[in-house]
């Protein structure tokens, strides 16, 4: 039996039996790993409540036959606390798990850059620091980057050509030149490309600036972009709502979200 201990996130939660669950959690130096918290679902149970979606946690494992067992949890940061009681940032933020939990798809497989991006991204949602879409798209971004899946901005995805460039084309892998712009190609205003590399960059003074035709045309791009590498929709993504807010508002009224503009998907 081996011990060891990690800080990580916990994306996902499963019953086992009638009072176990199983915890999947991206931890900074294992990766993601997935283990048996054994009694928490019990009324008793003293750290069942550390082991939820969005909280940030310490820790102690031991390596089983099959999955691994946990024996030690201590609360690092309890995100979920600022989640719960805003809906768009809840719904982004629960995108932001379920996109760490694809993007690293081999379990024990090291992630450090996804596990600081997602520590991040959720501290920025839970501290209500950013606009919650800016938040979720500028995570999308980066880890697409991490995962080899970058979005071409200022130069064109197939040649290579310096831009700017007037057409984005998915399948292609973003900006693309007349001459290589493939048929289905979709023209974003120049703002829209503007505003996809300052979410990249972490320009947020530009980014804050941004529109609300820009920002849903961006988020469009992100998401459309995200699911043809990873060949299948996140359940999470349609459930965001998108809206032109200060992240710090108050406001009794909420702007309706719009379709994200058309590109072309696999298939």
């Amino acid at each position: 039996m081996a011990l060891y201990r990690d800080t990580g996130v916990v994306l996902r939660v499963q019953k086992l039996g009638e009072a176990d669950r199983i915890i999947t959690i991206l931890t900074r130096h294992h990766g993601k790993i997935r283990a048996v918290a054994k009694g928490v679902r019990r009324m008793r149970s003293r750290w069942g409540a550390r082991l939820e979606p969005f909280n940030h946690v310490d820790v102690q494992c031991y390596t089983g036959r099959s999955l691994d067992v946990i024996t030690q949890a201590q609360t690092v940061d309890a995100f979920g606390a600022g989640l719960v009681g805003d809906y768009p940032r809840y719904t982004a933020a629960c995108a932001v798990l379920e996109t760490a939990d694809r993007l690293v798809s081999e379990e024990g497989e090291p992630a450090l850059r996804v596990y600081l991006l997602l520590v991040g991204a959720i501290r920025a949602l839970a501290g209500r620091e950013r606009d919650a879409s800016l938040v979720l798209d500028a995570f999308l971004l980066r880890g697409m980057t991490h995962a080899g899946w970058a979005v071409a901005i200022d130069a064109c995805a197939r040649c290579a050509e310096p831009g700017p460039h007037g057409a984005f084309n998915i399948s292609a892998g973003g900006a693309v030149c007349p001459r290589c712009r493939p048929p289905g190609s979709v023209t974003p205003s120049p703002d829209t490309f503007t505003l996809l590399d300052a979410l990249l960059h972490g320009e947020w003074d530009v980014a804050d600036a941004a529109g609300a035709t820009t920002r849903r045309d961006t988020s469009g791009l992100v998401a459309a972009h995200l699911q043809w590498h990873l060949e299948r929709q996140l359940r999470s993504l349609p459930l965001v709502e998108r809206r032109a807010t200060p992240p710090r508002a108050e406001s009794g009224t909420r702007t309706p979200s719009r379709a994200p503009v058309p590109v072309d998907g696999p298939g």
